[in-house]
């Protein structure tokens, strides 16, 4: 059996490495802009912890990641951190929501952060949205109901290319909750998985899994 391993990081060193990239603009909203931007964001206790998704921004960056799925948006915090390096790569993301009045928010807080053409705000339930979307897909962020955090891998399973890395959130604390994905990950021969703890503002973690084949 595959073992898991459980890492905490410190991110310090890794916005380090972004600091070259940050002396440009980006499209439309400079860099200064949309620092001041996050550093006002109103989040809420549904939004990724800063660390998180500053972390999940590097891990698509890094990856190169061209088209990514974000299933659970809240008001848009994560999708803008991971916009944000989607606009680097030239590639495109897609986020979920099934509540109307969040997808309203995070589509308006897209368009301050001049995203609105890099992150597309998708309302309705993910099992159903999830089949529709069309191509292949080379990074997957899961933040929605734990519960059904392996029926959100199988509607993508078939669209994930090799290299593919699949982040599911709050893997330590809901463990419980999400024990079928969790077990999966880690029996698979298809997939490698380790636990890491990038941020302590919610005291949980997340499981970062990479597709071999």
């Amino acid at each position: 059996m595959k073992r898991t391993f459980f890492v905490l990081l410190n991110l310090t060193a890794f916005c380090a490495s972004l600091t070259s990239l940050q002396a440009a603009d980006y499209k439309g909203v400079s860099t200064e802009a949309r620092q001041k931007l996050l550093k006002e964001f109103k989040r809420i206790g549904l939004n990724t912890a800063p660390g998180d998704a500053m972390f999940l921004r590097i891990l698509v960056e890094s990856r190169g990641a061209k088209r990514g799925v974000e299933v659970g948006s809240a008001t848009g915090y994560g999708a803008i951190n991971m916009g944000i390096a989607f606009e680097r790569t030239g590639g495109h993301l897609y986020t979920i929501d099934i509540d109307p009045k969040m997808v309203e928010a995070t589509r308006e807080n897209l368009k301050r952060f001049g995203l609105e053409k890099t992150v597309t705000a998708i309302e309705g339930d993910a099992l159903k949205e999830l089949p529709k979307l069309e191509g292949e897909f080379d990074f997957v962020f899961l933040d929605a109901l734990k519960r059904d955090y392996l029926k959100y891998l199988q509607a993508l399973a078939p669209k994930l290319k090799a290299g593919a890395l699949v982040v599911a959130d709050n893997v330590i604390r809901s463990a419980g909750e999400m024990k079928d994905f969790l077990e999966f990950m880690q029996t698979s021969p298809d997939y490698e998985m380790v636990i890491i703890r990038s941020a302590m503002e919610k005291n949980d973690g997340m499981a970062i899994c990479y597709k071999l084949r």
